[in-house]
């Protein structure tokens, strides 16, 4: 389907003033090309310029049959017929014909590359081409001016060649050693700046690659980046060609005479089959092609792939006869963006177009090919082109604009984000609308640069077309043959040269938001205004898409204008500047416009009020106002709307509501959806809602839906705003702990704005986590460990949040202690042991400072929600005390707080999950001068599996301890240290103090477990040689007793 809208196009039209009836016309780089009837001559006239004047003209050497320009190299390219014979050739450095007397070289391709041609940089030369079949149609490659010829069984690419300046200076040295006059030509330039001359344009072809095609007859071909396209009468093929170093296998080329079929059936009539095959599937076409490597210089190896194949069948349509309906306008088109993601001399997007007299086909060729739009002619078209923003049509009597989708699929390549939350744009599949037509006689062609559009009219003549397609219907075979088409006369023939202007994109949206008026006042919700919108904003796009300095007009620039160019260059800049502000805000607009249409939109597309509304920078209220229900709804709100809505609310922004905007919204999904209010409610951007206001209506939901926890905890919050503290605690207490819990997981945000996000999204706490703190602090922390252990929050963003409230010396401390208890990540089990070790040393210090300088008024701290004994018997982490620890630090020598702190730290001690390594450089803080500083390093010796140190440390500071450490350490695999390391060290420590009892009652527990674990050959060896005989005598014979009964 395609729309019609009734918007102008067009601004400005001129008729241009030429001396013979125009046969042909071309357009690049802001030229008009038009040669005459007689096919001799060309004259180039400036479309930058009003008026267009004349540039210059110069004479062919044959009758041109077709005309193209390239605007990398600024170089013409003709097919030209003279004798009856066909000869290819390019005019490059024709600018120079605009001065009086100019000189003309003419020279055979690549024949002077190295040689003297380089004297042709001062003139126009003309470069022979020469070909083993008669040229059909040419293309030049608007990314590398490249220059591809179509043959009727073959294609040929040249490259485009630009000597160094290295070749040219030995060229210019070998002119002069051969007595070459230069200075004649030299002097013809002084006119031109030195900067023209440094500039001068050399440019030569190489015969690089031949494409053979046995199975298709060229008419059209194009060029591209790359990408090749052929089309003959009903078929359409297009290829890429890829260069590499890697040498071709010898399956990727078929043998190029392999399929002469056509020549074998030419006395039939064949109708193929219509057929569409896109990317891998078009090689299954009937159409072989191979590749005939002739670049000398180019050493890449070329490999084919093919990439799109369309075969249509002949029918009666439209009034169009079988012998009508031939493709025609073939065309690649690149698109290059402001914000490439590929290379600067790549496009971004490269499409192919081409046309029946009834139906025109756009097709997008990279990153998958996929047919963008079809266009359903109203009546026969002749030529049509294709541009950035528009598709132009011509029919014998219409100049006819169709908007294209370009721009939708270059979005999407250049923003990854297209198609999010975050941004939308109207998909490549919308239907294409035409505008308004603009009425000529007799239109025979149609080419276009920028927003100028070239028309030649010829009234009651045949276009050279259909006097080629006469012939071919009075020849009797189907066969080539090489005959010139029949001149038209001009006797009696009016023509006209038209040079018609498009409306810049600025003023054509301005004109559609106008029109647009018309649906906007019968039906807000119609089809036709958002696809109108859609138009629009894609219309924008393809202008704010475009860079600054078009690609392709990167190299080619005259050199006579070189200077003015720079002399104007802040001057463009600016208005380039200017312009692109005013398209970003007209986008803006036509962003909200958009929104405003899917806002009201049904469930299937409502989303997309979401990103349209985000990229037309208009504020949350203002979004509001646009969409308060019409007087014939009063009380329906969109789909779209509520959707965007509820996205802003759930997202953690920095734009607070008033209160008049957030009591509306209370209202609107009061109206709309009553479920969602608690999560209204607990946005950050609703601060400054009402509370009482806001309670009566969760007292009515309430009624209505039923008590819940969430709901609940919002009322609670809501009183809370009131100061009502005894109507608060009420609610609260309706629920367990652990439901007001499983309330914060299911709406974290009653506790903390911008949770959830990374670790350095910024969080803050609201009323209710800083009423926690103050009155219910185990509700606060278990809700906390509920939100990480749910990924609702950072354990970075926790520790803020306690920060803020004030409580990073104690809630925190409770939060890791919980996280310990719940968690079951192993690194997050690690930060925080380490996080627990060093605030338990922390306050051991603290608490040891304190009691030596004995403050007179020290603050008192609060207890800690878990003591020891808990942590011991609900955590893994926290092991039960050692028995040997009581001995060390008996109960209340210390503080209750030091006494807490030094049992936590001995029990993450005496733990399984502790890395020892990761605490000794804190207990450095430590001294071991006191027993229970003493206690902390001997279980890091211990844990460390230093069991001879520990023994000797515990005998020399504390040896009633070292039965109980014996006991409890010297176990299983470490048994044999208390005869190999404990029993000689009491033996050594007893004989030099015989009368310590604490040393004797030792060295008695220890021959006791030493008599029980041993043999009688063994006890014997260890009692020493000057042990008293009565003292070991009844361990011996206990331990010969229990040899005896074992």
């Amino acid at each position: 389907m395609v729309h019609v809208y009734n918007c102008h196009p067009f601004c400005s039209q001129q008729i241009l003033q030429v001396e013979q009836e125009p046969r042909l016309v071309c357009c690049g780089g802001g030229v008009l090309f038009v040669v005459a009837t007689g096919g001799c001559k060309v004259e180039a006239y400036n479309l930058e310029v009003e008026g267009c004047p004349l540039i210059c003209r110069f004479a062919t050497m044959g009758t041109v049959r077709s005309i193209q320009n390239s605007t990398i190299g600024d170089y013409l390219v003709t097919i030209e017929e003279k004798n009856s014979a066909t000869y290819l050739r390019a005019y490059t450095n024709w600018r120079y014909q605009a001065e009086e007397k100019a000189r003309v070289g003419v020279r055979l391709l690549g024949h002077l590359l190295r040689g003297a041609s380089q004297r042709g940089g001062v003139q126009m030369e003309i470069i022979e081409i020469p070909m083993s079949e008669r040229p059909v149609a040419v293309a030049c490659c608007p990314v590398t001016g490249d220059l591809l010829v179509g043959c009727h069984k073959t294609l040929v690419l040249f490259a485009l060649r630009r000597p160094n300046p290295q070749n040219l200076n030995q060229s210019q040295q070998n002119l002069q050693s051969l007595g070459t006059n230069t200075q004649q030509s030299s002097s013809q330039s002084q006119g031109q700046t030195s900067s023209s001359n440094q500039n001068i344009s050399f440019l030569d072809f190489e015969r690089s690659v031949i494409l053979h095609l046995p199975g298709m007859k060229s008419k059209q071909v194009a060029l591209c980046g790359g990408y090749v396209a052929v089309q003959a009468e009903l078929e359409v093929l297009v290829l890429k060609l890829d260069a590499s170093t890697e040498p071709k296998s010898q399956d990727e080329s078929s043998d190029p005479h392999k399929s002469d079929y056509l020549e074998d059936q030419a006395d039939f009539l064949l109708l193929p089959k219509h057929g569409e095959l896109l990317g891998d599937r078009a090689k299954d076409c009937d159409i072989p092609v191979s590749i005939e490597k002739t670049g000398l210089e180019d050493r890449a190896q070329y490999t084919l792939s093919y990439v799109l194949f369309r075969r249509f069948t002949p029918d009666y349509f439209q009034g169009c006869s079988v012998d009508e309906t031939q493709l025609h306008s073939l065309q690649l088109h690149p698109l290059f963006t402001s914000n490439q993601s590929v290379t600067a001399d790549e496009p971004a997007c490269i499409f192919c177009f081409f046309s029946l007299p009834t139906a025109g086909y756009l097709y997008s060729l990279k990153g998958g090919v996929e047919l963008i739009s079809a266009y359903q002619y109203p009546e026969k078209v002749l030529e049509a082109v294709l541009t950035d923003h528009l598709l132009h049509v011509i029919t014998k009597s219409a100049l006819q604009c169709f908007t294209v989708r370009c721009a939708a699929v270059a979005a999407r390549i250049e923003d990854p984000y297209i198609d999010s939350t975050m941004r939308a744009c109207p998909p490549s599949s919308l239907e294409v609308c035409a505008l308004r037509m603009q009425l000529f006689i007799g239109l025979r062609s149609v080419c276009v640069f920028g927003r100028h559009v070239v028309l030649l009219s010829a009234a009651d003549a045949e276009t050279p077309e259909e006097t080629e397609r006469n012939n071919q219907r009075r020849s009797q075979s189907r066969k080539w043959t090489v005959s010139s088409p029949k001149e038209t006369s001009t006797a009696g023939h009016g023509w006209n040269l038209y040079v018609v202007d498009t409306v810049s994109p600025i003023t054509l949206y301005q004109e559609m938001v106008e029109y647009s008026q018309r649906y906007a006042e019968t039906n807000p919700q119609a089809q036709s205004l958002r696809h109108l919108f859609s138009e629009a904003h894609l219309l924008l796009r393809a202008s704010l898409l475009q860079p600054s300095e078009q690609q392709q007009n990167s190299e080619g620039v005259p050199a006579v204008s070189l200077q003015t160019d720079t002399d104007r260059q802040p001057e463009r800049q600016t208005a380039a500047q200017t312009d692109r502000q005013e398209l970003e805000k007209a986008l803006r607009e036509n962003c909200a416009q958009l929104g405003d249409c899917f806002s009201r939109s049904s469930q299937k597309d409502c989303h997309l009020a979401l990103p349209y509304y985000r990229m037309s920078g208009l504020s949350v209220t203002e979004v509001m106002v646009r969409n308060r229900p019409l007087p014939s709804s009063p009380h329906s709100y969109g789909a779209g709307f509520l959707f965007y809505l509820k996205h802003y609310l759930l997202e953690e922004t920095e734009q607070i509501l008033s209160q008049e905007a957030a009591d509306e919204v209370i209202d609107i999904f009061s109206q709309s959806e009553p479920s969602q209010l608690v999560s209204v409610c607990a946005s950050p951007s609703m601060t400054n809602v009402s509370p009482a206001r806001t309670l009566q209506i969760l007292r009515h939901l309430e009624d209505s839906a039923g008590v819940s926890v969430p709901l609940t905890i919002t009322m609670a919050t809501m009183l809370l705003r009131l100061d009502d503290l005894p109507q608060y605690a009420q609610l609260m207490e309706r629920h367990t702990e652990m439901l007001l819990v499983y309330g914060f997981i299911e709406e974290p945000r009653l506790l903390l704005h911008g949770g959830g996000g990374g670790q350095h999204t910024r969080v803050q706490t609201t009323a209710l986590s800083q009423q926690l703190a103050k009155s219910q602090p185990g509700l606060l922390v278990a809700g906390m460990v509920a939100l990480h252990e749910n990924n609702k929050v950072q354990l970075e963003q926790a520790d803020h949040i306690f920060k803020e409230l004030g409580c990073e010396n104690c809630l925190q401390v409770d939060f890791w202690e919980g996280m310990l208890m719940a968690s079951s990540q192993e690194a997050v089990i690690q930060e925080l042991l380490f996080r627990v070790s060093s605030v338990y040393i922390d306050r051991l210090t603290q608490t040891n400072s304190d009691t030596h300088t004995n403050p007179p008024h020290r603050r008192p701290t609060r207890r800690s929600l878990k003591s020891a004994d808990d942590l011991i018997n609900s955590c893994t982490h926290y092991g039960a005390l050692y028995p040997w620890l009581t001995v060390l630090s008996p109960a209340h020598t210390t503080s209750s707080q030091h006494q807490e702190a030094l049992h936590k730290l001995q029990s993450l001690l005496c733990g399984p999950s502790l890395s020892v390594g990761s605490v000794i450089p804190l207990l450095e803080r430590l001294s071991d001068e006191t027993l229970w500083g003493f206690s902390l390093h001997l279980l890091c010796t211990t844990r460390r599996g230093q069991y001879d140190c520990s023994i000797e440390k515990l005998l020399d500071r504390c040896p009633q301890a070292i039965i109980a450490y014996a006991n409890h350490q010297l176990q299983d695999k470490y048994m044999a240290l208390w005869w190999q390391k404990l029993l000689p060290e009491l033996c050594n420590r007893t004989r030099a103090a015989a009368d310590n009892s604490i040393l004797l009652a030792a060295l008695k527990e220890t021959l006791v477990v030493v008599a029980m674990e041993t043999s009688p050959s063994e006890f014997l060896e260890l009692i020493p040689d000057d042990g008293t005989a009565s003292y070991f005598l009844p361990h011996l014979l206990t331990c010969s007793q229990r040899h005896l009964l074992a």
